[in-house]
């Protein structure tokens, strides 16, 4: 089985969690701060993943078989390696959205 494969079934669970999280934040009237939530938490665990994946390849922690990816890599990674931090993004914001995290409107002040 390869990485891609085993990967679909997370980045589906999470993308219909986000579109049920989306449908709900649409409906408060927070969309666009729930897509920039979501972009920017996505972002950077996907460069936290880029950066610590390869160096942890390079100094020989780990090291995928040739069999079980698809030949595209970004530095030593795989790409598919690129799609766990993108379903964690996917999934963590619309969780948080649907057990109601910071409504639109609410101070986030202390």
């Amino acid at each position: 089985m390869t990485y891609l494969l085993m990967s679909v079934p997370f980045v589906g669970v999470a993308l219909v969690v986000f579109c049920v999280g989306a449908l709900h934040a649409r409906k408060g009237g927070s969309l666009p701060h729930y897509l920039t939530s979501w972009a920017m938490a996505s972002l950077a665990l996907l460069v936290l993943t880029a950066v610590f994946d390869n160096v942890m390849i390079a100094a020989g922690f780990f090291d995928y078989g040739a069999e079980e990816i698809s030949g595209f890599r970004l530095g030593l990674i795989p790409l598919e390696d690129l799609l766990y931090p993108l379903a964690a993004g996917l999934l963590l914001t619309g969780v948080w959205q649907l057990f109601g995290g910071n409504q639109a409107g609410e101070s986030t002040d202390v």
